[in-house]
């Protein structure tokens, strides 16, 4: 268990934000344990043919035996919605001293693998050859995901900004995750793999949340002197990896159309025109004269987030969607 003690300074601080280094570093944990991570199997299969030859050993062998990751790999971001280049750069520049120190604690005291031992003798060295294979790796296996990636995270946090506005912070953590509880001023976080008993004063810090596809319970940074970051699992992960768009209810298929219908159906949560289309498998402007004839009719709404639009259903919307009754005053 871990408390994370939040003043009202600290909440006025709190801000979210998502990392395209971070997903690409914590997809890792994907290839050494792809049970665990079933829902991201889809991408799995795509990824190991788009791999090639590019030998991935020296960076599966980062991932510990309890599925954590080096802090120096996973920094906070300094953007809402960080790219992979920025986040890339400042890895480069981390000393080589905190290199070799996250990565030894990584391991829990167990030897190093021995494709990383040979590396710690000169850490900027082993650095530079991560950050390269890294660049790489992203390149092959995630950068062509990554919008769709981007929609889903930034749904999340518009969903999270509406949250706090409506309820505030008692409503904002109510459903982060199941293993995150917020009573009191304190945020107790419940994670999977082994941190001692530690109970870590916000003050002055703020505080860091990050939803994430390649997440599936929350996580933070092994050494609690690393600024307070707390990641959990985007909501409508599984949709990331989705070809064909959720059925809609039949008879409001016959009121608004099919495809409207389906566009409906898709906005179990926020996303983008582009998002949209993706699963419907139409063009991005088709979904638009959809969207806008939704939007006239008081069933979706829209709002920026980062740099996309996002739509989302309106409560009305919700009822004819899911097929509930529709009060008629």
């Amino acid at each position: 268990m871990i408390e994370l003690r939040l003043e009202i300074e600290d909440l006025a601080d709190t801000r979210f934000a998502v990392s395209a280094f971070n997903e690409a570093v914590l997809s890792l944990r994907v290839w050494l344990l792809p049970g665990y991570y079933a829902l991201q199997l889809p991408w799995l299969h795509h990824a190991r043919e788009s791999l090639g030859g590019l030998d991935i050993a020296p960076l599966l062998a980062l991932v510990g035996p309890n599925r954590a990751v080096p802090d120096f790999l996973t920094p906070r971001p300094d953007e809402p919605v960080a790219g992979f280049d920025a986040e890339l750069d400042r890895v480069r520049r981390v000393p080589p001293a905190k290199v070799a120190a996250d990565i030894a604690a990584v391991h829990e005291g167990r030897p190093v693998p021995a494709v990383l031992a040979d590396g710690l003798r000169r850490p900027a060295r082993l650095r530079d050859r991560l950050a390269e294979l890294l660049h790489a790796y992203w390149t092959a296996t995630l950068e062509p995901h990554w919008p769709r990636m981007r929609g889903v995270l930034e749904a999340d946090l518009l969903y999270r900004a509406q949250r706090l506005a409506r309820g505030g912070a008692r409503l904002l953590f109510a459903d982060l995750h199941p293993g995150i509880t917020w009573r009191d001023g304190v945020l107790r976080l419940e994670l999977s793999y082994p941190h001692r008993e530690l109970r870590i004063p916000i003050t002055g810090r703020g505080l860091c949340l990050m939803p994430a596809v390649f997440v599936k319970t929350p996580g933070m940074p092994l050494d609690p002197g690393e600024p307070p970051t707390v990641s959990y699992p985007a909501r409508g992960v599984a949709t990331v990896w989705e070809s064909a768009p959720p059925a809609g209810p039949g008879v409001l298929a016959d009121l608004v159309g099919r495809r409207k219908a389906a566009i409906l159906a898709c906005l179990e949560r926020p996303a983008s025109t582009t998002d949209l289309a993706r699963r419907l498998g139409v063009t991005p402007g088709a979904v638009s004269q959809h969207l806008a004839v939704l939007r006239g009719a008081g069933l979706v709404g829209r709002a920026r987030a980062g740099r996309s639009v996002l739509y989302a259903r309106t409560p009305l919307g919700d009822r004819l969607a899911t097929g509930s009754p529709v009060r008629i005053p």
